[in-house]
């Protein structure tokens, strides 16, 4: 269940991509790429076990206010803003219009939306069967899909080896960080960990300990079979020279090489796995964040919660993929490194002098410069801040984020003297 929640329309269009970009030095970019993509969200679940609960016991560190506000927006971001409508679009691209051809129009979207959020809705409304129809029934067809898919790629590659582009060039592992971030999982991550727990209580699984357990495994399984989808689809996407011209994005790319590796089969191969592999992980965010949302305000309820969110992604997904993956990008951005710092400092909590103070400098600090990471994807010039070290990658808050930690750390030095003096 978790690894289907995990693969939905980010992480089939945009692996391919990168390899078809960064050519030979593709190897050095799919690293990049599964650190973010695969590592950090399988971090981010076992700092769910480890704080002991979910976003909002991971913040309680920080103001009341803040606390929420992180919650709220990484609740919004990865549900009806963002990633819950993306899954829909990315159907419809990839598995819709090839059948429907000259049919296609804005009315057929808004169509084929309220279609797929509804059946969204009607899967979601229960909680107590989600691992039945998602770990049971949904994912092994997945998964018997995409390794039909995995395989041909590695033993019959369709096209050669493409030129390197020039932004994997220079720096084709930051490049494939960069793109990590794209796939939404870190922040998936920290909203399914408490779904699984809610999973696993249903099943009579009510021992804190047992449940770490179950969501550690869990977390692993997931992350591996994510590493093997994304080595394969780097695959695709570096061994696709030839087979298309200028592809726009990962969806048209995966497109051509499946029609020529099975023929007029691969557009139905290719709906079988886009289609299944967003509905999970549309079923999944809609279930934790109208879970997170009932939480927060008691009176309206689960079904309210799901039904309400079901409608927004709807609307939002008619302005169409394109325009959402340019909207989505810098908030992304912006946004992705106070997830990151988040789960650092939950890890390393016991090692601060003042937890306190340690989780509201770093935090403070991955927002303000992922602020100016997010506002240099937008295309604002921020040419005054180009000093920032790693700025021109995108990078501009690591060394700054890591300075806060190594200061938080180092502040517990007095103490130790005091009580070895002692």
């Amino acid at each position: 269940m978790t690894f289907a929640f995990f693969l939905g329309a980010g992480n089939i269009i945009f692996p391919p991509m990168a390899g078809y970009l960064a050519g030979e030095n593709m190897s050095f970019a799919m690293l990049g790429f599964l650190i973010t993509a695969v590592g950090l969200p399988l971090a981010t679940i076992l700092s769910i076990a480890f704080a002991g609960g979910g976003l909002l016991t991971m913040t309680r560190l920080l103001p009341a206010w803040a606390g929420m506000s992180i919650a709220i927006a990484t609740y919004v971001i990865i549900g009806p803003a963002f990633a819950t409508p993306r899954t829909g679009l990315v159907t419809y691209e990839m598995a819709v219009k090839p059948f429907i051809g000259s049919y296609d129009s804005q009315f057929m979207l808004t169509a084929f939306s309220v279609f797929y959020f509804a059946l969204t809705l009607f899967l979601s409304l229960n909680q107590g069967k989600l691992l039945d129809a998602v770990g049971k029934i949904l994912t092994p067809v997945l998964v018997l899909l995409l390794a039909v898919l995995g395989i041909a790629v590695l033993v019959a590659p369709q096209g050669s080896v493409p030129s390197v582009a020039p932004e994997y060039m220079t720096h084709p592992v930051v490049k494939g960080l960069l793109e990590g971030y794209n796939t939404m999982d870190t922040f998936g991550a920290l909203m399914f960990g408490m779904l699984i727990i809610d999973v696993l209580k249903s099943r009579g699984i009510e021992n804190v300990k047992q449940q770490t357990r179950y969501l550690a495994i869990a977390s692993v399984i997931a992350a591996s079979g994510l590493a093997l989808v994304y080595i394969a689809l780097f695959q695709l996407g570096g061994t696709a020279g030839g087979v298309m011209t200028n592809p726009q994005n990962g969806g048209e790319l995966v497109a051509a090489y499946v029609a020529m590796l099975f023929g007029p089969m691969g557009s139905v191969v290719l709906a079988g796995i886009v289609g299944l592999a967003c509905l999970t992980t549309s079923v999944g965010l809609t279930s934790a964040c109208a879970d997170f949302f009932h939480t927060l305000w008691p009176r309206f309820s689960y079904k309210q919660c799901a039904a309400a969110i079901a409608v927004l992604c709807a609307i939002v997904a008619n302005v169409g993929l394109t325009q959402l993956l340019v909207i989505s990008i810098p908030v992304l951005v912006a946004i992705y490194p106070v997830a990151i710092a988040l789960v650092a400092v939950t890890f390393m909590r016991n090692w601060f002098f003042n937890q306190t103070v340690a989780f509201r400098l770093v935090l403070s600090v991955a927002l303000v410069f992922g602020c100016f990471d997010g506002m240099k994807a937008t295309g604002v010039d921020l040419n005054v801040l180009s000093f920032l070290p790693l700025f021109d990658m995108g990078l501009a808050w690591l060394l700054p984020t890591l300075a806060a930690i190594v200061v938080s750390l180092l502040w517990r030095l007095p103490e130790q003297s005091a009580v070895t003096a002692e």
